[in-house]
């Protein structure tokens, strides 16, 4: 089926409840793409899996986008193993309530997608059961993946980058903003700081230790100094050599009765 026809077919399947479908860009890649109503999320799902003709029996991934004031899509992908098409299936729901059905009972590998879309985004899946905390430690409070979060590492430094909440149009400066669920700087320690002079930062997580100088050794007097061979001239035989035994001088007798 090309992806029109996938489209037609589900929004067919899911008749009288109000579907749009559309294709998405990618050229030979693109697929079909149906947005569904909230409520009829699970059943969408549902029909793409059980109807002979689309046979979407594999579950790829589900994830979410922030879309600020209108909401938060949620967005699946399926495909047929059998007849190698694709589909998109996406939902919006509000930021006020946004909460969808869960689809862990059509297709269990999306438990695992969903609790990282409630984490990240703090969107609620009815019949999930088990949305306990999957990447982030239990403690940790806020979704980084709205765009309303405040990254910390942007709190702690500067970003050269595009403009947080709180910052100055006309580039003035920036006021101190921090997180949710971020403490300040005072109460999670010392603000970092590069090594000083004895080779470490203030507080629990200073700075690098300094490289130590390397040490070398003191340079003789001027007076002190060795004096260089002539040129043509060879260096003392014991210089920067092993003393050893005294070698013998030549006989003069012996070398004029040679002669």
């Amino acid at each position: 089926m090309t992806p029109e026809e996938v489209g037609r077919r589900v929004v067919a399947l899911l008749a009288p409840v109000e579907a749009t479908a559309s294709v998405s860009g990618g050229q030979g890649y693109a697929r079909a793409t149906v947005d569904v109503p909230p409520a009829s999320w699970r059943d969408a799902v549902r029909a793409a899996r059980g109807d002979a003709e689309l046979g979407c029996d594999f579950f790829d991934w589900l994830s979410a986008v922030d879309e600020l004031a209108e909401g938060f899509d949620i967005v699946t992908h399926l495909w047929s193993t059998r007849h190698r098409h694709g589909l998109l299936l996406r939902t919006r729901v509000s930021r006020e309530t946004p909460v969808v059905a869960s689809v862990v009972d059509v297709f269990p590998g999306a438990a695992w997608h969903e609790r990282e879309t409630h984490e990240m985004f703090g969107i609620g899946f009815d019949g999930h059961g088990e949305l306990r905390p999957l990447l982030l430690p239990p403690e940790f409070e806020g979704h980084p993946l709205r765009k309303e979060f405040v990254l910390a590492s942007r709190v702690a430094k500067p970003w050269p980058g595009a403009k947080e909440p709180g910052e100055s149009e006309a580039g003035g400066g920036r006021r101190p903003i921090r997180p949710p669920g971020v403490p300040a700087p005072g109460e999670w320690g010392t603000t970092p700081t590069p090594a000083g002079a004895a080779g470490m930062g203030e507080g629990p997580r200073g700075g690098t230790p300094a490289r130590p100088a390397r040490e070398r050794p003191p340079r003789p007097a001027p007076g002190e100094r060795p004096a260089r061979p002539a040129p043509g001239e060879r260096p003392a035989s014991g210089a920067g050599r092993p003393t050893g035994p005294a070698r013998p001088a030549p006989d003069a007798d012996a070398e004029e009765g040679e002669g």
